[in-house]
């Protein structure tokens, strides 16, 4: 065993750990949180170790990055997400590879996440990325629409064709009455999600949570973590 594959096994098998701890204390099981490792900045041989380790779910932030990595990693049985803001000139090229596009946050971006993906007849998972540091009609200060602004955005993208709605992402807000309160923050996604599911059933996924905060996202009940520097420690970016 290399050392990075030594070094990224044991930082694993430590997020496992705590997922399971936090599944155990939250009274759910470990199968129903899914782990996604977030490989922003690590090069393509990471995502083989990790793959190579068991890890089926990688997330990227930007395209630049992800492109060529994903290319690279085309033969291993991945699932890529992609969890940064995304401009609409990059649609393209990310629907080219992603199988879930995390960020949707304005009904631009959903008119042409649908034309590209029905341009490479493909269908892409979306989440609707809600902003909890946002009033109502504006983005968050990290993307994402104001959680008033949900339903809509919501039943744009399940009467798009060529995407699928598969839930709710969101990042613990750095201002506003959730900053520095990740539990309750992920509390009221998961409020959120609830009155989504009423009318779109099938969108049960919840993807919050980081490094930091998974334990709160557990408690709270999210479906998926998204975690970078607790597997991949923290290392110069690659350009």
């Amino acid at each position: 065993m290399t050392d990075r594959k030594a070094e990224l096994a044991a930082n694993l098998a430590q997020v496992e750990e705590r997922i399971a701890s936090a599944c155990a204390a939250a009274g759910r099981k470990r199968e129903d949180v899914t782990l996604i490792v977030v490989t922003k900045t690590y090069p393509a041989s990471d995502v083989r170790i990790l793959h190579q380790l068991g890890v089926r779910h990688v997330a990227e932030n930007r395209d630049q990055d992800a492109a060529p990595k994903a290319t690279a990693c085309a033969d291993l049985s991945l699932t890529w997400h992609f969890v940064g803001q995304l401009q609409t000139n990059k649609v393209r090229s990310v629907t080219g590879y992603a199988d879930v596009v995390q960020s949707v946050d304005r009904a631009k971006l959903v008119t042409a996440l649908s034309a590209a993906a029905v341009r490479g007849e493909r269908e892409l998972g979306c989440l609707i990325q809600v902003a909890l540091d946002a009033e109502s009609g504006e983005r968050g200060e990290r993307g994402g629409v104001a959680p008033d602004g949900v339903e809509e955005l919501a039943a744009a993208v399940d009467a798009a064709p060529g995407l699928r709605l598969d839930g709710l992402m969101t990042v613990a807000p750095l201002a506003g009455e959730y900053a520095g309160r990740q539990r309750a923050a992920f509390d009221r996604l998961m409020e959120i999600s609830s009155g989504l599911r009423t009318g779109h059933p099938a969108a049960n996924m919840v993807s919050a949570g980081m490094s930091g905060d998974l334990e709160d996202a557990v408690a709270a009940g999210a479906t998926h973590v998204r975690v970078g520097t607790a597997v991949l420690g923290v290392r110069p970016r690659l350009g």
